[in-house]
C-alpha cells in the first residue's frame, strides 16, 4: 500500500530572516541621515513570523513610525522587502535600495 505524503511537510523549513551586511548598512546610513536631522530617534529591529523588521521611532515610547520589512517568502510578485507606515504599505519591492526609495521623496510625520 502506499503512504501519502503531503508536499510542504517535504519541503525544508525556512530558517529565522535577518538582515545581511549590505541590507543593514542601507538601512543604518537612511537612519543616520534621520537622526541628524532631527526627525528619527530610535530603532528596534526584530524577528516576526519568518520576517526581519527594522523600526523606527519618533520617541522611544511610542509606535514606530517606518517599519522596513524583509520577508523570508517575499515572491517577485509582492516583493521581498516592504516599507510601512502604521498599518498602510509605501512600497513592495524586489531590492533594499528599491525599497529604501520611498524615502527619497519627503515624508512628513503626521501628528
Amino acid at each position: 500500500m502506499a503512504k501519502v505524503y503531503r508536499i510542504a511537510d517535504a519541503r525544508p523549513q525556512a530558517g529565522p530572516t535577518f538582515f545581511d551586511r549590505n541590507e543593514l548598512s542601507q538601512l543604518l546610513s537612511l537612519y543616520s541621515r534621520r537622526v541628524i536631522s532631527g526627525e528619527w530617534r530610535d530603532y528596534a529591529i526584530d524577528q516576526k513570523g519568518g520576517s526581519a523588521v527594522f523600526s523606527v521611532f519618533r520617541h522611544s515610547h511610542d509606535a514606530p513610525v517606518f517599519r522596513i520589512a524583509k520577508r523570508a517568502n517575499g515572491n517577485s510578485a509582492r516583493g521581498k522587502y516592504v516599507v510601512q507606515r502604521g498599518r498602510e504599505t509605501l512600497k513592495q519591492a524586489a531590492s533594499m535600495s528599491e525599497a529604501l526609495s520611498v524615502f527619497g521623496r519627503e515624508l512628513t510625520l503626521i501628528r
